[in-house]
């Protein structure tokens, strides 16, 4: 399966409108603009406390169950993230957070290894395809850009066009960059909006398709398996083009929690919409099985690591699912147990599964058993910081940035 997995383009989302409210504004204030967030709040709890911090463990091994280790190192950075997954990555022996300017630091010391001034938009999703960081610049430019993660350096630049502004890369494969940008008025005004293809070689323009009236450029996530480039947006559509021509093969209207990220195993696209997860046939659309949990309970964002996929729902239930069949391989009620918040993001090391938290109280990064759910210990630097955790890993290390924070811990 292709880099780019769950990438977000845009920087206005139900879950950074929750992430302001945890930083002091009210509900109140909010009011209407908070409908349909119930899922959202219902991870939280009061009163409850991750368990202990121990001291660093020997030779940089993981703690025992119920003790979080301590950083290996702490670094603070330019990072200026919106919660989306790919805005930090470990790749080539470095990890990057999305900011301005863009820095990757060395994983084993936390050094600076480069920085790059206008690099990247903050927020913007940090896309990997065949060794090459892509880039939506930074400058403002109507360029994307392509740069070797180890070193900085930039080794691929491409513009669609002046008759588009600020082109979005949305996901990558080995052949080809895909982006999403505005298509410009006369007047300078942009009512639709374009999908293209660039070629990751060459910079040429290998196709570009209309999006339809209505459409909107943010809010895209997406994927690439194969022939077929998958995306969702904040219409509820979800659709599937073909990535030789950009011609449109099938799309379906979906529910309102289906817009985040999706998962993608072999022939299929596996979404999250509200009580059910429902997997559909990448070639027609059909749909393959559906799961479902409790009701008024809604699935979070899966991923997809050595062929489990991995969600938890609103009632705090970890689930781990066969991704071709949809059969339960187990549940866990570790954190509900633990009176803990939801992860809504993933990595594995070994036999450790770390998920990520959104708002910060009562979360952080746990540490669940792969085999069960069980919930090992929870990592907290106890910033208050309102920004989600995110969570990345080069199978050595596990990195959790909270706001600037950026932290290694043993894996």
């Amino acid at each position: 399966m292709s880099k780019g997995l769950g990438t977000t383009v845009g920087r206005s989302s139900r879950r950074r409108i929750l992430r302001l409210a945890g930083g002091g504004i009210t509900m109140a204030a909010l009011g209407a603009g908070l409908t349909g967030c119930e899922d959202e709040l219902a991870t939280g709890g009061e009163g409850s406390t991750p368990p202990p911090r121990s001291a660093s463990p020997e030779d940089g091994k993981a703690p025992a169950d119920g003790k979080a280790p301590e950083p290996l190192w702490t670094k603070s950075t330019s990072a200026q993230t919106y919660g989306d997954n790919d805005e930090l990555v470990a790749v080539d022996g470095v990890v990057i957070a999305s900011g301005d300017p863009l820095a990757a630091f060395d994983g084993a010391t936390g050094e600076e290894r480069w920085s790059l001034p206008d690099g990247a938009v903050p927020g913007a999703p940090l896309l990997l395809g065949d060794g090459t960081l892509y880039l939506e610049s930074g400058k403002y430019d109507g360029s994307v850009a392509g740069y070797v993660p180890g070193s900085g350096k930039e080794a691929w630049r491409s513009r669609l066009g002046k008759e588009y502004r600020q082109p979005r890369p949305v996901a990558v494969d080995a052949e080809q960059v895909y982006v999403i940008a505005e298509i410009l008025e006369a007047d300078g005004s942009s009512h639709t909006n374009v999908i293209a293809a660039l070629n990751s070689g060459t910079g040429k323009v290998a196709w570009k398709e209309q999006r339809d009236l209505g459409t909107q450029q943010n809010g895209i996530h997406a994927a690439v398996q194969g022939r077929y480039l998958v995306y969702t947006d904040f219409k509820n559509n979800l659709t599937v083009r073909d990535t030789a021509t950009g011609k449109q093969v099938w799309t379906h209207k979906t529910t309102k929690t289906s817009y985040g990220p999706f998962a993608i195993h072999q022939d299929l696209v596996i979404v999250p919409q509200g009580q059910q997860l429902q997997a559909f046939a990448l070639s027609d659309g059909s749909e393959k099985w559906t799961v479902r949990t409790e009701e008024f309970t809604s699935f979070r964002e899966p991923t997809l690591l050595e062929d489990v996929l991995y969600i938890a729902d609103s009632a705090r239930t970890l689930w781990a699912v066969e991704p071709g069949t949809g059969k339960k391989i187990w549940q866990s009620t570790a954190l509900k147990d633990a009176s803990a918040q939801v992860p809504r993001q993933f990595v594995k090391v070994g036999g450790t599964l770390y998920g990520a938290t959104d708002l910060d109280k009562q979360g952080g990064i746990h540490a669940f058993d792969a085999k069960t759910g069980g919930l090992r210990w929870t990592f907290n630097d106890k910033s208050g910081d309102y920004h989600s955790w995110l969570v990345a890993t080069d199978g050595k290390r596990v990195y959790a940035l909270h706001g600037k924070k950026l932290h290694a811990l043993p894996a």
